[in-house]
């Protein structure tokens, strides 16, 4: 028996000087996640060497014409470097926008304590973006307000805090955030978990998932399957860009309780097709963008139907 344990012991303490260098391998769900990303990339270098080697043709073209290989290189470069921005970049997570805002809020207090002037420029700056009619609003300033009353601000009077508090984190979630199971962690502007970049989709990194299918369509033009995989998840998320939407705001929409009464057409969150695009993908912002939900006027605003002035106006953009 006692031999058993030192065999053990033995094994065991590979893995846990392992897991000093490499803190991930303690976590399984990163440890999947790992696993994960290293079959992706050996499946990248396998397929090409299988071609050169069955295939003895392409080698003696890639020596007359050697731009095909270095477009192929840089393809698949550029994909990688584009898929690890992705998977290790945050989806915006809701504890971490909840821990900035009483970060700014004590950095408040301390300045308001120790002197009446206004606090100096380096105490802090726009770290969490709420979106009113301008840009936002900085969250050091004379109305700094807790986590709570700053996310109640977001929804419409009368809203019950524990309708909108997260039942796993017990944090306040504000509107379009979701818990996700896979990452134990409530997210800004949810769309999905993806096990393939093994990290969630939300505000923080919707725009490089976006991008990252486009070079995956250029890289991968062959596999026709694929291709045709892709392309439809490219529209359908140009889509959901174009109207401001988010994968779980679509497909649950009649679940969630700020949605269920605005008509399946309207889109609360929609600022025009152009606006969208442009905020979507030129506009830097914080990763802890949260959006307040419309007003009653607003919502009828957008649910009345096009006509040709407003096509001419470009109210639709």
């Amino acid at each position: 028996m006692t031999s058993v344990n030192i065999s053990r012991d033995s094994l065991c303490r590979p893995f846990e000087r392992c897991s000093r260098f490499l803190p991930c391998l303690s976590d399984p769900a990163r440890r999947s996640a790992l696993g994960l990303k290293v079959a992706l990339v050996m499946l990248h270098l396998i397929y090409p060497g299988l071609i050169f080697l069955f295939d003895g043709g392409l080698i003696e073209k890639t020596k007359k014409e050697p731009w095909y290989t270095a477009i192929y290189l840089t393809l698949y470069v550029v994909t990688l470097i584009q898929y690890f921005v992705t998977s290790g970049s945050s989806p915006g997570f809701v504890v971490d926008a909840m821990r900035t805002v009483n970060e700014s809020n004590t950095i408040f207090r301390k300045a308001s304590g120790i002197s009446k002037q206004p606090a100096p420029s380096k105490t802090g700056s726009v770290v969490v973006t709420v979106e009113r009619n301008q840009l936002g609003r900085s969250l050091l300033g004379n109305n700094a307000t807790s986590w709570t009353k700053l996310v109640m601000d977001l929804y419409p009077p009368g809203t019950s805090v524990r309708s909108l508090t997260c039942s796993y984190c017990n944090v306040e979630q504000p509107p379009r955030s979701k818990h996700c199971h896979d990452c134990d962690k409530c997210v800004l502007q949810f769309d999905h978990h993806c096990v393939w970049l093994g990290t969630c989709i939300g505000v923080g990194n919707h725009c490089k998932f976006w991008w990252k299918d486009a070079i995956v369509i250029l890289l991968l033009v062959t596999l026709s399957i694929i291709i045709i995989f892709l392309l439809l998840l490219l529209i359908f998320h140009s889509y959901l860009v174009l109207t401001n939407q988010t994968t779980y705001e679509l497909v649950r929409r009649r679940r969630i309780p700020y949605l269920r009464g605005v008509p399946e057409r309207v889109y609360p969150f929609s600022k025009g097709a152009c606006r969208n695009l442009y905020e979507f993908c030129c506009v830097r912002s914080s990763n802890y963008r949260m959006e307040p939900f419309p007003t009653a006027q607003q919502l009828e605003e957008k649910s009345r139907p096009y006509t040709c002035c407003d096509v001419v106006t470009c109210r639709c953009c």
